[in-house]
């Protein structure tokens, strides 16, 4: 089990922020001023161009994750 990293170098936010960011932009197929609304209204005041760029630069290894953690076909 890789262990997730407490904060990204270069950003002021947590890792658990960045994370649940890019986990709403993709599970949900939400806009980038969707995810910033939603956050706002958990007190995390973020720009959507921020969450852009995090979507940017990790985004490809969270749909990765996500599309791996999908039951495949014949799964009981």
């Amino acid at each position: 089990m890789t262990s997730e990293p407490t904060t990204y170098p270069g950003y002021r936010f947590p890792a658990e922020v960045v994370r649940h960011a890019v986990w709403l932009y993709h599970l949900f197929s939400l806009s980038f001023r969707d995810v910033e609304l939603l956050l706002a209204e958990r007190g995390v005041v973020v720009s959507y161009e921020s969450i852009r760029r995090w979507c940017l630069r990790y985004g490809a290894d969270f749909s990765t994750r996500l599309r791996k953690r999908r039951p495949k076909p014949g799964d009981t």
